[in-house]
């Protein structure tokens, strides 16, 4: 996984057991050195991590619908649906 984004030079000590499994997942993933394939690693966890904040938003926004307004939301929903099926 390629990337654009400027990179920055840190150097981190590393469990002997997450140096053997960065080592591994670079094999596995065929990637040019563990380094890139920590920042692919941290990546996903940040994807993840920002998926789950809107997740949670997403719940928080629908349970704080009042009956009303769920009935709307249902109607415009339905009338969505009855205008994709016509095309």
């Amino acid at each position: 996984m390629g990337s654009a984004l400027r990179k920055e030079r840190r150097s981190f000590t590393l469990s002997r057991e997450s140096v053997e499994y960065l080592e591994l997942e670079q094999k596995r993933r065929r990637a040019p050195s563990a380094s890139s394939v920590l920042d692919e690693i941290l990546r996903e966890r940040q994807q993840e991590y920002e998926r789950q904040k809107l997740e949670a938003s997403m719940v928080s926004y629908y349970d704080s619908l009042t009956d009303e307004e769920m009935a709307e939301d249902r109607a415009w929903g339905a009338l969505g649906e009855s205008q994709i099926s016509r095309e």
